[in-house]
């Protein structure tokens, strides 16, 4: 594991690079960088991304705005993914994020510390609006993640499971008729869940894990 030391000299080079004078351990803070005229540079040093070093950067931002928090980089896409999240995190705090890539001590600075205001993705607020408005009661429970999720679009499908389980084999535009569900024939072309199979031209029918999925969500369309 590396150790949070090693972070210090790559680091403290890089500031002094830029001409601050650069110390350890003042106060709280694990790095102050001071450039005449201008206001401290505090780093906060980790040896990973952890909710405390996040803790430790927003309390530093009493002191001064400008704060960044180091890590050391590490090969793989597992880092990757944390840092691409982790990145966001930081601009959404208006923290900077800087990696050590310790076996050559070359830093990378991601991102300066600074304001952020998301900006609000219309696209993708509109379909959270269409999947509420489609939403048929309240049929899941919060928090209970994403497996087995009641969607509308498996509301539809189970309408069209529940419509033929009652009448059989059935043409696609009879079912879309019944049900409401004008793609209905797509759907089950489509077959997203194995639930139904195709008897004949535009006739479908349900399987036995269409009948399965009947019973286990017996209670998600009213």
């Amino acid at each position: 594991m590396p150790r949070e030391t090693e972070l210090y000299p790559p680091i403290k080079a890089l500031l002094e690079g830029q001409g601050y004078e650069v110390k350890s351990e003042i106060g709280a803070a694990d790095v102050v960088a001071v450039r005449e005229g201008e206001d401290p540079v505090i780093v906060e040093m980790k040896t990973g991304f952890a909710l405390s070093l996040f803790h430790q950067a927003v309390a530093r931002q009493s002191l001064t705005d400008t704060v960044y928090i180091a890590v050391p980089r590490a090969p793989g896409r597992r880092f990757q993914i944390a840092l691409k999240n982790n990145l966001s995190l930081c601009r959404r705090l208006g923290l900077g994020l800087i990696t050590v890539r310790l076996s050559d001590g070359h830093v990378e600075i991601h991102v300066d510390p600074g304001p952020y205001r998301p900006r609000v993705s219309a696209q993708r607020k509109g379909r959270l609006l269409r999947e509420f408005a489609r939403r048929v009661g309240d049929p899941n429970h919060g928090g209970s993640g994403r497996v087995g999720l009641v969607t509308a679009y498996r509301q539809d499908a189970l309408k069209l499971a529940r419509h033929l389980s009652a009448h059989g084999p059935t043409k696609g535009a009879v079912v879309a008729k019944a049900t409401g569900v004008k793609n209905a024939t797509r759907m089950m072309a489509d077959d997203h869940y194995g639930w139904f199979e195709r008897v004949a031209t535009g006739v479908y029918g349900l399987t036995p894990k269409g009948e399965e999925g009947l019973v286990g969500y017996r209670e998600a369309v009213p």
